[in-house]
């Protein structure tokens, strides 16, 4: 199993990766038949106090271990790179009829917190603490705004903005899946969050929530943010004594935790707004469950409307919570799925999961899918639940189209070296109104696993891969019967999928050799237009590299043509290179992506990093944002913002952050 560590001071660059493949497109079933892992689950909310404090004690008492809670908390099975469904980078215009980009998102009209946000009017950043105003006029920083310590600024930060309120996000330190965009941070701590009115001359801070857990994700409709956390009781198990027997620690660890108040698993969380602060916690009123869960985590949803009346209560809506583990949302405008895989969080023996006594096999894979209803104002409303065999790749791997939920899961994934395992990957198609099954199609990457998943409308792509990257098309028209229509083997991997025009999908990844080996960035065009025959129209490779836009999809932008008949786009990713030749840092690399090829473009670069009492000022990641306003594109890093010709790539202006 691999740990990655993403703070503000590291990047995952290029996956290291040594996988190896074999392909497949339909289920041989062989030995017993496999156990049903799909079906609904429902939650259940509890009476009182009393009967959930019986039940979360029982619960958690099967799976502590002796030592605590969190024995194997930030020990994951996810390994891979991860990329998949995009809403089209939406070309939209401000008062004075500029087109501009906006976040590459999941779903169109769902926003997600990123690292810099445009009205095309003015550009929103927040880095190493401080938010930042540039008017996008006059190139200059209009405001700026210190969110939290100096000493603190390493925490991750993300923006939500509507009108002239934007929402800015703090983490703490993230523990992930080596290049997995699922947004897992296990743990204990606590996630900030602060509104800040952009209305006046200088940004002022209007509010903030503080809850103790750990940021998993959020979306935004409207004006309307729900937050999603997850927390672990606040347990003090006794100090271990040395030479104690492992039964003796586990028996007083179990102890411990059937004398745990009913506070110690709710949920707490702090409003600040008008100059004064109170603390809260969730309610039991406010708590459900599904029908087995761990008692090791909670997940909590918070509302909170950018344009409300915050005179009373910044969190405009009481939250609520979830009895269950969690590590991946998906958002639509109608709803909000929150999903887990039991066995990423199972803590000492994996058995535990299941409560299996005698270090009895864990349980198969599957995910649970939670879905709650957000069409009306205030908190989520919860519809229903249901599960799937193996483990979601990320938030892409899920789509709601015409009443029904796509998932795309990898099941049996112990693969390690290159010994080809018994791993395969499928689409499950659930009914979105009771999230029980319709149907299947499996057997896809015998022996792979998933990189990259794309929906689009009927259509699905699926890339598997272990030492040659296999393109799959899927037709989803029939809910009862989705199936393979087509297959493309090429070297390498693509992590990442995005339409580039009728007819065409852009992938982003790794070359790779015959063993699986990858050789650097690798961004290719397919010619979709024919389901039954996907085809490998133009490659561009750029050896010894890496780039962010393979796990985080907010990191690529796509600028479809603007004039009338054209059919080439701009396509931009952040490129750290290595090796005695290259540049120091990163560069945004442009690409040129028409119809029938990608031709490079260009490189933008931001200047070195200046010194500073004889050292350096640090350039966390390099570039990691693009974004289009008008005829100007800007490439966003820790150092400042470049505003650079859209068609030449020659330098219009440099703002330095200070």
């Amino acid at each position: 199993m691999t740990i990655s560590m993403r703070t503000a001071g590291v990047l995952a660059l290029a996956g290291l990766l040594t996988t190896a493949c074999s392909g497949g497109r339909t289920a041989q079933p062989s030995g017993p038949a496999p156990a049903d892992l799909s079906g609904a689950i429902r939650l259940v909310s509890y009476t009182d106090c009393d009967e959930m404090l019986t039940g979360l004690r029982a619960a958690t008492a099967e799976h502590v271990t002796p030592w605590g809670l969190d024995g194997m908390v930030m020990t994951f099975a996810a390994e891979d790179a991860a990329a998949g469904e995009q809403a089209p980078v939406a070309a939209r215009s401000d008062t004075a009829g500029r087109p501009h980009s906006t976040t590459n998102v999941h779903e169109a009209g769902v926003d997600e917190p990123d690292l810099v946000k445009t009205d095309g009017k003015r550009v929103i950043t927040v880095n190493r603490g401080v938010l930042r105003v540039i008017d996008a006029e006059t190139r200059r920083v209009t405001g700026t705004l210190r969110l939290v310590p100096q000493d603190q600024a390493w925490a991750p930060g993300e923006l939500l903005v509507s009108g002239d309120r934007a929402l800015v996000l703090f983490q703490g330190v993230e523990i992930l899946p080596f290049r997995a965009m699922a947004k897992v941070r296990p743990g204990q701590g606590e996630s900030r969050y602060v509104l800040v009115d952009l209305s006046g001359e200088r940004p002022r801070e209007l509010g903030a929530l503080t809850a103790r857990g750990t940021h998993i994700d959020a979306r935004q409709v409207g004006s309307t943010v729900r937050i999603v956390l997850r927390s672990q009781p606040a347990i003090a198990f006794p100090p271990q004594e040395p030479d104690t027997p492992e039964p003796r620690l586990l028996q007083r660890n179990r102890e411990t935790v059937l004398a745990a108040p009913i506070e110690a698993w709710l949920p707490t969380y702090e409003i600040e707004s008008g100059g004064a602060s109170r603390t809260a916690r969730v309610g039991c009123d406010r708590v459900s469950h599904p029908a087995e869960f761990t008692g090791t985590s909670m997940l909590t949803i918070h509302t909170i409307d950018l344009n409300g009346d915050l005179s009373s209560d910044l969190s405009g809506a009481a939250p609520i919570s979830v009895a269950a583990d969690g590590d991946t949302v998906y958002g639509t405008r109608s709803s909000l799925y929150v999903t887990s895989n039991p066995r990423w969080w199972f803590h000492g023996d994996p058995a535990a999961v299941s409560g299996r006594p005698g270090g009895s096999a864990a349980p198969p894979e599957r995910t649970e899918v939670h879905r709650f209803d957000v069409t009306g104002p205030g908190a989520p409303r919860y519809v229903t639940s249901g599960s799937v065999p193996g483990r979601l790749l990320n938030q892409y791997s899920l789509s709601e189209h015409a009443g029904h939920l796509r998932v795309a899961t990898t099941s049996d994934t112990e693969v390690s070296g290159t010994t080809p395992g018994t791993s395969e990957s499928g689409v499950h198609v659930l009914s979105a109104d009771t999230l029980a099954e319709r149907g299947e199609v499996t057997g896809l990457g015998r022996g792979e696993r998933i990189y990259s998943v794309r929906f689009i409308g009927d259509l699905g792509y699926v890339v598997t891969f272990r030492q040659t990257d296999p393109l799959y098309a899927l037709d989803l028209r029939d809910p009862a019967a989705p199936k393979v229509t087509g297959e493309l083997k090429i070297s390498g991997y693509s992590a990442y999928l995005h339409p580039g025009g009728p007819d065409r999908l852009i992938g982003i990844g790794q070359e790779a050799d015959g063993q699986g080996r990858v050789r650097g960035t690798q961004i290719s065009l397919f010619d979709v237009a024919d389901p039954a025959a996907p085809r490998l129209l133009s490659r561009f490779h750029q050896r010894k590299s890496g780039s962010e836009a393979e796990w985080d999809p907010h990191a690529f932008l796509y600028w479809p043509p603007q004039e009338a008949g054209s059919r080439t786009g701009l396509a931009m990713v952040p490129l750290m290179t290595w090796g005695e030749s290259a540049p120091k840092g990163s560069v945004a690399l442009a690409l040129r992506v028409g119809d029938g090829g990608i031709t490079r473009a260009g490189t933008i670069e931001h200047p070195t990093p200046r010194r500073l009492n004889d050292e350096f000022v640090p350039a966390d990641q390099g570039i990691r944002r693009s974004v289009v306003i008008g005829d100007d594109v800007w490439t966003i890093s820790d150092l400042g913002v470049k505003v650079s010709d859209i068609e030449t790539l020659a330098d219009r202006a440099w703002i330095p952050f200070g």
